[in-house]
Parts: structure tokens; C-alpha cells; sequence
């Protein structure tokens, strides 16, 4: 094995010899530190839109079944007892299709017409991350109305 001898011009330094003081040793600290931290946030972020479309179209997705479910055609939309017993059930399957982000929302039926049956969804979307986050980037609350037009034989 033959080495190449080191030639007088390289420093102390830069060979790595011990024993001299290295002026820049840890600069490049501060500056991971801050990117690391960067990175986490942005990713903290992501994670958190993603959680709020997640909840957002399953929540979405759920309104929509229920208010075919009682826009159908097999149900008496003149008779309110009837209609009142097809919203609950639309409203059990609404509940079990969102499993445990049930117990986050609220189901209102009151928007709901002669021609058309309309649910209003309303509620809070689970939180990833920092809790001051999500607030005031929109991302705490679902809103939604959907309107079905009622199913009528002609």
C-alpha cells in the first residue's frame, strides 16, 4: 500500500490534527436546527389539511346519502311523522357511516321543503399538530348543506 506523502502547503487544520483549535467547528448547527424546524412545521401543516379534507368529504359523502335516503320515493313527503322517522334513520346510517367522528357533529333537517329535503352538517375537524393551527387557517370547522330534490312518479 503506498501512500501519497502530504505536502508541506496543506495546514494543520486541514489534515485534521489534533490539538489545533477549529474556528468554524458547530456553525452548521444553527442553521440544521432551522431547517429541521421548518420542515417539521410544514409537515405538521400537511398533515392537518390532510386530516381536514379527509374529515371534510367523508362528512360530505355521509349528507349525501342520508338526504337521497329520505328524498326517495317511498316515503310520504306530506305526512311530517313519516318524514320525521326517515330523517332519524338517515340519520342513524349518516352516524354509523362516520364512525367515530360522529360524536363531532350535528345533523339539522330544518332546511327541508316541499320539493327538496336539505341537511345541514355541522362540525369540528380533528385536530393534528399545534392546537392555535388550525384556527385561524379555516380548518377547525366543517360547514355543510346539501339539497336533494325530492323523488316524485309522474
Amino acid at each position: 500500500m503506498t501512500t501519497k506523502p502530504v505536502s508541506a502547503s496543506v495546514s494543520r487544520a486541514e489534515r485534521g490534527i489534533p490539538g489545533v483549535k477549529y474556528p468554524e467547528r458547530g456553525a452548521g448547527l444553527m442553521g440544521l436546527i432551522a431547517g429541521v424546524s421548518v420542515f417539521l412545521v410544514f409537515l405538521l401543516f400537511a398533515v392537518q389539511l390532510l386530516m381536514n379534507l379527509y374529515a371534510t368529504s367523508s362528512v360530505t359523502d355521509a349528507a349525501w346519502d342520508g338526504a337521497r335516503q329520505v328524498a326517495g320515493a317511498r316515503i310520504d313527503h306530506r305526512d311530517p311523522a313519516t318524514l320525521s322517522v326517515a330523517e332519524a334513520a338517515a340519520e342513524v346510517r349518516m352516524r354509523a357511516e362516520l364512525g367515530h367522528f360522529a360524536e363531532r357533529v350535528v345533523f339539522d333537517w330544518s332546511e327541508t321543503d316541499a320539493e327538496s329535503v336539505a341537511v345541514r352538517v355541522v362540525g369540528t375537524t380533528p385536530r393534528f399538530g399545534l392546537p392555535g393551527m388550525s384556527g385561524p387557517l379555516g380548518f377547525d370547522r366543517i360547514e355543510r348543506t346539501v339539497r336533494v330534490r325530492i323523488e316524485v312518479f309522474r
